[in-house]
């Protein structure tokens, strides 16, 4: 275990004892799956679908260049051995400047597509937040941690809150 979790455990434990010593109720835990709860909701899933979209239209952009570049490649293994010097060399030159603007295209793409994510998924998790806190306060939790999220290595099912959240956004009463 890193340092780095070693603290965030210690301070985590402490916090929460000194808070359960102020209180004479026992403490109230939940565990939230931020990405079930995402995937669940409608505007997430509508966000997965267009990020789905987005991504399968950049694929067909890239799919003729790829293509052509795999067709450079095999027409200059087919032939390099009878190939003069500089027509060997502006071929690799042609596959090489292809194979580089894939690359650009692709990250291109890529940026794109995390730019999407943000634009969908920000508000929807801005909300999520908003709902946790509301679910949080209403139900009387004393603490609500994220599934997946260090340092929760188990945690029991009983503690699953993450369809109270769901229901709270799809309300919309964040």
């Amino acid at each position: 275990m890193s340092i780095n979790k070693a603290i965030v455990i210690a301070i985590a434990v402490l916090v929460l004892g000194w808070g359960l010593g102020a209180e004479e109720q026992s403490a109230k835990i939940g565990i939230v799956d931020i990405d079930q709860a995402i995937g669940a909701t409608g505007a997430g899933q509508a966000a997965k679908e267009e990020l789905d979209q987005k991504k399968r239209e950049a694929e067909l952009e890239l799919q003729p260049m790829v293509k052509r570049y795999q067709e450079l490649a095999e027409e200059y293994q087919k032939k390099r051995v009878v190939l003069s010097d500089d027509k060997k060399r502006e071929m690799e030159l042609d596959i090489t400047e292809l194979g580089k603007r894939i690359e650009l295209k692709q990250s291109e793409a890529q940026n794109r597509l995390q730019m999407d994510f943000e634009r969908l998924i920000t508000p929807l998790q801005q909300r999520l937040d908003k709902a946790v806190g509301k679910v949080g306060r209403d139900g009387g939790y004393s603490l609500i941690l994220v599934r997946g999220q260090p340092p929760i290595l188990y945690s029991r099912e009983a503690l699953d809150i993450t369809d109270l959240v769901i229901a709270q956004v799809e309300k919309g009463e964040e």
